[in-house]
């Protein structure tokens, strides 16, 4: 091992087994033995260790021990996930600072007409142990987009002898548009030309055993290993922490939630955007009496990656999608280009910080997931054109230059945060989570379905409220 306590193999596996909370089982044992030769550095089975770890399987609490581990024999750690929600809640449980991908690897701006200017920050640091949570979020630009994984893989191993640490799940959804999650995959890592180990956590821990919410998790999770697929089944009997609603008493359950935990602390989950922006305007208007469009106090959703905003105040760098912030006040309106915007100061619990920025007021209620590809473009040209933002002789470059730090083309596109889509909430737990299953037709409930649901299952750690479950209720 690297740093000033030197252990052996055996040495540093106990020490991580002692940072546990509870004694391991015999799986997790295994699993330390194997990471602690993993990250010594000795073992040559590989550089990259995928943990596909099941829900309720302790592999955060392994993690956690391991960081700590590391950290106390002078070991580098760095820790990352893939959205802001993610990276908050790695961090509380690893006791250890984590931030989100984009924020550490990448730098310079974003965005469909300025991708080019985004480039991988030099990494210097070596000797280290990378560990990513929420790993079966990580794509490789296979539905067009950003390659992920493969920018992550050049950052980590450009410097020596660094380690890296994948933790998924493969029963959650894959990333938007794939049909597996690529990350979790050995192949994406052999043909890089590098080394990989792996291991799947299976058993639920002792403490979750009476828990509804991990039942219900793990009955899903094994349902999607039997061919043909059972119709999926939840069950509630029994226990505390899993309950039956519909739609006549759920702003009542909502309601409750709020006054108890808060509205951080509750989240409806459901299937489209349209039906989000239905949630949101119900739960705005019948339980928070917000009439305005938007109000002082808002909770919003960041609906796509910023680098315009976040770079103006010190430490930020940039707002990523999946961040939630909370209006501080509202300067000012206007609508221009088709577009409402308004000028507002957002704190960012997550961060902690507060940052003025332009917003999207369209995409508040828009079905769209972030704002389209040719309304983007439109924008785009509206600006570059506009005799206020540019002259009639300059040049096309210079006109790019100003629009990849333009405030109108680089707004926060934002939602409202009360009521996301399930992909929206992958990475991300609340003690209250209401599922939204109204209105599912049984032919709809296959594979993907599965894994929304247990996806959605999932993000609860006290209280699951099931919305309309209809038949999918009942004993398991």
């Amino acid at each position: 091992m690297a740093g000033d306590k030197p252990l052996t193999i055996g040495g540093f596996a106990a020490l991580v087994k002692e940072m546990l909370p509870y004694t391991p089982n015999a799986q997790q044992s295994k699993l330390i033995d194997a990471l602690a030769r993993f990250c010594a550095g000795y073992d040559e089975t590989g550089r990259v260790f995928v943990v596909n770890g099941y829900a309720g399987t302790g592999k955060t609490s392994v993690t956690g021990a391991l960081v700590k581990a590391l950290t106390s024999v002078g070991r580098p750690v760095v820790l990352m996930a893939p959205t802001g929600r993610a990276a908050k809640v790695f961090s509380v449980h690893a006791g250890h600072a984590a931030s989100t991908i984009h924020r550490k690897i990448y730098r310079g701006a974003s965005g469909d007409l300025t991708a080019a200017n985004r480039f991988l920050q030099h990494n210097e640091l070596s000797d280290a142990v990378y560990i990513v949570d929420e790993a079966s979020m990580i794509g490789n630009g296979s539905d067009g987009g950003t390659d992920l994984l493969g920018d992550l893989l050049e950052y980590v191993f450009t410097p020596d002898n660094n380690r890296l640490i994948l933790l998924g799940d493969v029963a959650q959804l894959p990333p938007v548009g794939a049909t597996q999650s690529p990350a979790m995959v050995a192949d994406a890592y052999k043909e890089r030309g590098l080394k990989v180990s792996r291991a799947t956590l299976t058993d639920t821990v002792r403490q979750g055993r009476e828990s509804g919410i991990l039942y219900n998790a793990t009955w899903l999770r094994r349902a999607m290993l039997v061919d043909p697929l059972p119709r999926p089944r939840l069950r509630t009997e029994g226990f505390d922490d899993v309950s039956v609603t519909d739609g006549n008493d759920v702003v009542d359950v909502v309601a409750d939630c709020y006054r108890r935990d808060g509205a951080a602390e509750t989240i409806v989950v459901t299937r489209s955007n349209r039906r989000a922006t239905a949630f949101n305007l119900g739960i705005r208007e019948r339980i928070l009496d917000l009439n305005e469009e938007l109000c002082k106090g808002e909770r919003l959703l960041v609906a796509k990656n910023n680098y315009t905003w976040g770079a103006k105040v010190k430490g930020l760098d940039f707002i990523a999608n999946g961040d939630v912030a909370e209006v501080r006040a509202i300067h000012a309106t206007e609508y221009r280009y088709g577009f409402r915007f308004a000028i507002v100061t957002l704190w960012l619990p997550d961060r902690d910080v507060e940052v003025k920025a332009r917003i999207f007021l369209n995409t508040l209620t828009d079905d769209n997931a972030s704002v389209p590809r040719e309304q983007m473009q439109a924008l785009a040209e509206a600006r570059m054109a506009d005799p206020e933002v540019n002259r009639p002789d300059d040049p096309f470059e210079r006109r790019l230059r100003r629009l990849r730090t333009d405030e109108y083309f680089n707004a926060l596109q934002v939602k409202y945060a009360y009521a996301v889509t399930c992909h929206k909430a992958q990475g991300a737990q609340w003690k209250n989570v209401i599922v939204d299953l109204g209105g599912i037709p049984p032919e709809a409930q296959e594979m993907d379905f599965y894994r929304w649901l247990y996806t959605a299952v999932s993000r609860a750690t006290t209280h699951l409220w099931l919305l309309n479950p209809g038949e999918m209720a009942g004993e398991n």
